[in-house]
């Protein structure tokens, strides 16, 4: 390992409680500024002026750990979902996801933690995507002439038939930014439902094979 790679180890390992702890302060601070409507001007500002003081805090990491990586063309192609996570903010709340990594104990290689790892990581990725899919259709519906998602219940309902391919119909985005969310979440839920397919059918396969070599 070079001293710069040392150095930026150091400080992701040194970071990411931090990071994590902000993350999910962001993901408070950016549900209450969407669900809550009737907030006060005053309360709007200072929920504003924490999620862009975030913001700047996670965008100031990154230039940070780019600027220590030894092979910075690497490390950029290696860390675009940090990126995007970043600069759009649709995608922030996976900021939580991406600074998981960082924490020791997912730094772990034994099988057991591995494990572990994959289905946190799993389990978190999916919640993160419906979750922060729903917010933003939600501020984008929400308003618009004949919308049918008026509200973060309503959001919620839709974003998970719409990625469950379920699509029962009772709720349909009608704006240019809602429907482009739902082509996002469309084809996010069919490589999700996917990838668990093949995970469960490669499990299966491995276990019936352990038990015939057993045997």
């Amino acid at each position: 390992m070079t001293n710069d790679e040392h150095r930026r180890t150091t400080w992701e390992t040194a970071t990411s409680v931090p990071l994590v702890v902000l993350s999910l302060v962001f993901i408070a601070c950016y549900s209450v500024q969407v669900i809550d409507t009737e907030l006060p001007g005053e309360a709007q500002i200072a929920l504003g002026a924490v999620i862009a003081l975030i913001w700047a805090t996670f965008a100031a990491d990154y230039l940070v750990r780019l600027g220590l990586a030894h092979d910075k063309g690497l490390y950029f192609r290696s860390t675009l979902l940090d990126l995007v996570s970043v600069l759009v903010p649709v995608f922030r709340p996976f900021l939580l996801l991406n600074r998981l990594r960082d924490i020791p104990f997912f730094r772990r290689r034994s099988g057991s933690s591995v494990r572990i790892r994959l289905l946190i990581h799993a389990a978190l990725f999916v919640v993160l995507f419906v979750y922060s899919l729903a917010l933003a259709v939600l501020a984008a519906e929400r308003g618009a002439p004949g919308a049918s998602i008026l509200s973060f219940g309503d959001s919620i309902w839709w974003a998970c038939v719409t990625m469950t391919t379920v699509g029962y119909g009772d709720m349909v985005p009608v704006t240019v930014l809602g429907r482009t969310l739902a082509v996002v979440l469309m084809f996010g839920g069919v490589a999700i439902v996917g990838v668990a397919t093949a995970t469960i059918v490669s499990y299966l396969t491995e276990s019936i094979g352990r038990q015939r070599h057993d045997r």
